[in-house]
């Protein structure tokens, strides 16, 4: 039987063995985004997407939840408790 490797298990090899700054890469990347994610909450949105250097950074109630390559869909389900 094949093992899986976790995104969790994956993250910390790369950070434990393979010398990956994981706390300085997220502060590069909120700190890239800080502008964009003032303005749209600034107009009071809650579920929005940064697209930024060919990626669409998908952020949800203040925290980017994921990545995609610029020509992947961010569509998604109403989710509850987030007002559209």
């Amino acid at each position: 039987m094949a093992v899986r490797v976790s995104d969790h298990a994956l993250l910390r090899f790369l950070e434990r063995a393979g010398g990956l700054d994981v706390e300085a890469m997220r502060a590069s990347i909120a700190m890239s985004l800080a502008r964009a994610v003032d303005r749209a909450q600034a107009l009071g949105s809650v579920e929005f997407v940064v697209i930024a250097d060919g990626l669409k950074y998908v952020v949800r109630l203040g925290t980017v939840v994921t990545v995609l390559h610029d020509e992947m869909s961010t569509a998604a389900k109403p989710r509850a408790g987030v007002p559209e």
